[in-house]
């Protein structure tokens, strides 16, 4: 087609020669300003704009290569540049000047604000992946939408600390640092109650701190249990609180003449309540609801005066709920210095949040610190079974609030505290939908669960985990092979068989194992029916929700069934040879074989030191993160994660299971039931000839340990046995 500003395509006509005479203008014009754009590129450099550059259009790489007819670049011209050649095409040439080509700006050459777009959030797993920022594998801490905050939600007794610690601990396992912050803790440290004060992290002591005292629950205890309370050292006096800076303590002289406290400032004087600045941890006003409501009539009582019963969680109880408020938010601002300051991953928020008012402050506190790139999920515990019910409101019969109490006055005052909450309870639901809001509901632990709009690496893995665990009571068994070849030569790695030392001990392991199942039915049979309802004074035993719906015979609940779990190396899979397989389900896990030493495979120690003296010395120095060198070496951070699978199915099972691993997997194991430090996984003391038992519990694990005794062929229990570190870090 002629090109309009072809002087031989201009008609002649009186009627078309004007509006192709202004096209002819608007071409002309559209054609100036490309070219001078062309010819006045500009480049950036790091000390900002250079000179204007004049680009010659003719000989310009800008400009299209000469094509024939055909389409396809001429020899000798860009079809022979740089002795690459171009590409063929049907498409004809343009005979429009080319766009601008105007390179990039670099970030950080100051010709340019800073990119506003949002940083990936895609996986960081400690030990499988690497970048820059994260070296490790663990989340950066500029990645703040790769971090998450999980709030629980939930009446009370409806397993919500149960599902926090669970998390807690699986996380932490996986190497994401995670940590429980628990707002009823903090409340009976506020009121005067039982509680621990923990000393002032240093990491915080640029930061002006909240009243309330941080109290954090922690899966890394040394004897690997969770310590939810520690009574105060005396005399500790209990945290103040601070509503519209008045202050509250158990030294407050309660008989101060009645005042307004929805009314002063700080100075005594008229002030308005104000919303919570960001960053300010140090007061933290009452919203303006019902909360400021405050007659000035009513003398409001002490902190000391404020016992945990029904009526200090009553809506009309002002002054309490003030102060639940507060502590709310107190404990909140802690948790977001954890996640944003101190470099932790996971961050959880343990309290009811059963208000829709209440989860709108939260989410505004997050924002107003975090942005809008740091992670939010709710997590709401339901319980609609009345026996798992029942069984949640026992167990708080021997917590805190109700410690050394009459059990049946307990149960009735608990209960009248849930109705209270139940009178302005708002479950998740419609208002999260509406505002595409992230959140997971737990019907009775597990049975059913529902989920909506999760978003991040982290909040998928959470949803996969609570997808595979529940509360039904089973044991769990771990222990080695027993000794092989390899063993009585000093020798690691390889796939020897067992020494006759080693089948003594299979045996012993049959024998013993079919000797505590059917002690086990025993005990749950005779607990089945010690359950009274309503509970007896003293009786604090909760009912078993498993045999109270399902799996009863005539003589009580019916048999587990008993899994037996071996790694596929030959050492492990003849320690479970004598297991009868119509009795045991038999099966064998290439996730549990042993730690690959790579090309160090059969070697002695001393052959180690020896031929690779600086790989003996890193290993020695950080056994945890060190991987062997050589095809299919592997480190402590690969077996965390290979037994991922192997813990979550634990986890969903219901029946009994022993497996029967090696020293690392047995290591690894251990440290994910018992919440161990991350210190402490790879220098665990984990013999031949110990049998370790673990019983999931709803507030923790019960842990018992069996030695191998030669002398009478059976396994002798050890009441005072606990988990230590090796005494030598070479193995």
């Amino acid at each position: 087609m002629p090109l309009l500003s072809d002087p031989e395509t201009v008609s002649s006509s009186a009627t078309t020669r004007a509006p192709q005479t202004r096209k002819q203008s608007q071409q002309s014009q559209h054609s100036e300003i490309a070219k001078t754009a062309i010819m006045n590129v500009a480049t950036p450099a790091a000390d900002g704009w250079q000179a204007l550059e004049k680009i010659d259009l003719g000989k310009s790489s800008l400009a299209p290569p000469s094509r024939a007819a055909n389409g396809r670049a001429c020899d000798g011209e860009a079809g022979d540049k740089d002795g690459v050649g171009a590409a063929l095409t049907d498409t004809p040439a343009s005979t429009a000047p080319n766009s601008p080509r105007i390179p990039a700006l670099q970030h950080g050459s100051g010709a340019s604000t800073p990119s506003s777009r949002s940083r990936p959030t895609t996986l960081d797993i400690p030990g499988l992946t690497r970048s820059k920022v994260s070296p490790d594998g663990r989340i950066a801490q500029r990645d703040v939408g790769a971090k998450l905050v999980i709030v629980m939600v939930g009446l009370p007794a409806r397993g919500k600390s149960y599902v926090t610690k669970k998390i807690a601990r699986y996380l932490n396992w996986l190497q994401h640092d995670t940590r429980i912050f628990n707002v009823g803790e903090r409340r009976r440290v506020a009121t005067g109650g039982q509680g621990r004060i923990p000393q002032p992290d240093p990491q915080l002591s640029g930061r002006r701190r909240d009243l309330v005292s941080r109290k954090s629950i922690s899966t890394g205890a040394p004897n690997g249990i969770v310590v939810q309370k520690e009574l105060l050292d005396p005399p500790a006096i209990a945290a103040k609180i601070l509503i519209n800076d008045h202050s509250m303590g158990p030294d407050e002289d309660t008989h101060t003449p009645p005042t307004d406290v929805s009314a002063l400032g700080s100075n005594g004087e008229s002030a308005d309540i104000q919303e919570p600045k960001e960053g300010d941890g140090v007061r933290v006003e009452a919203p303006p609801s019902d909360l400021a409501k405050v007659s000035d009539q009513e003398e409001l009582p002490g902190v000391e005066a404020m016992e945990q019963s029904a009526s200090f969680f009553d809506p009309q109880n002002v002054r309490a709920a003030q102060i639940r408020e507060q502590v709310a938010l107190s404990t909140l601002d802690e948790l977001l210095d954890y996640v944003l300051d101190q470099g932790g991953s996971v961050g959880i928020l343990d309290a009811t949040n059963s208000t829709l008012e209440r989860r709108k402050l939260i989410m505004k506190r997050v924002r107003q610190r975090a942005g809008p790139e740091l992670g939010v999920l709710f997590l709401e515990s339901l319980c609609v079974d009345p026996n798992l019910l029942e069984s949640n409101m026992r167990l708080k019969l021997s917590g805190p609030d109700y410690k050394d109490q009459d059990p049946v006055t307990s149960l009735a005052d608990f209960k009248k505290r849930v109705a209270l909450y139940e009178k302005s309870y708002v479950p998740l639901g419609e208002y999260e939908e509406k505002n595409d809001m992230p959140y997971i509901q737990m019907i009775d632990v597990g049975r059913k669960v529902v989920s909506h709009q999760i978003r991040g690496f982290l909040s998928a893995q959470t949803v996969y985990y609570l997808l595979n665990f529940n509360l039904s009571p089973r044991q769990i068994w771990i222990t080695r092979h027993g000794e092989s070849m390899d063993n009585v030569n000093g020798k690691i790695g390889g796939d020897s068989d067992l020494s006759d030392n080693g089948h003594l001990y299979a045996r012993a392991l049959t024998r013993f194992i079919n000797h505590e199942r059917k002690a086990w039915d025993i005990r749950q049979r005779a607990k089945a029916l010690s359950t009274h309802f309503p509970p007896r004074p003293g009786d604090t035993t909760p009912p078993n929700p498993e045999y109270s719906s399902h799996g009863e015979t005539e003589d009580g609940p019916a048999q587990k069934s008993f899994c037996v779990w071996t790694s596929m190396l030959k050492r492990s899979i003849q320690t479970a040879q004598y297991f009868d397989e119509e009795d045991f389900d038999m099966k064998q896990m290439k996730m549990l074989d042993e730690l690959n030493a790579g090309i160090m495979e059969g070697l002695t120690y001393d052959e180690i030191r020896d031929r690779y003296g600086d790989e003996y010395a890193l290993r020695k120095q950080d056994k945890l993160h060190y991987r062997y060198p050589g095809a299919g070496g592997e480190g402590y951070l690969d077996i965390i994660n290979r037994l991922r699978a192997v813990i979550v199915e634990v986890e969903r099972m219901t029946d009994h299971v022993l497996l029967v691993g090696h020293r690392s997997v047995a290591r690894v194991l251990l440290a994910y039931f018992k919440g161990l430090k991350r210190e402490d996984v790879a220098d665990l003391d984990v013999p031949l000839g110990l049998l370790y038992m673990l019983e999931p519990k709803p507030y923790g694990v019960e842990f018992k340990a069996y030695r191998y005794n030669a002398q009478n062929d059976w396994f002798d229990h050890m009441p005072d046995y606990e988990l230590r570190r090796s005494n030598t870090h070479l193995i």
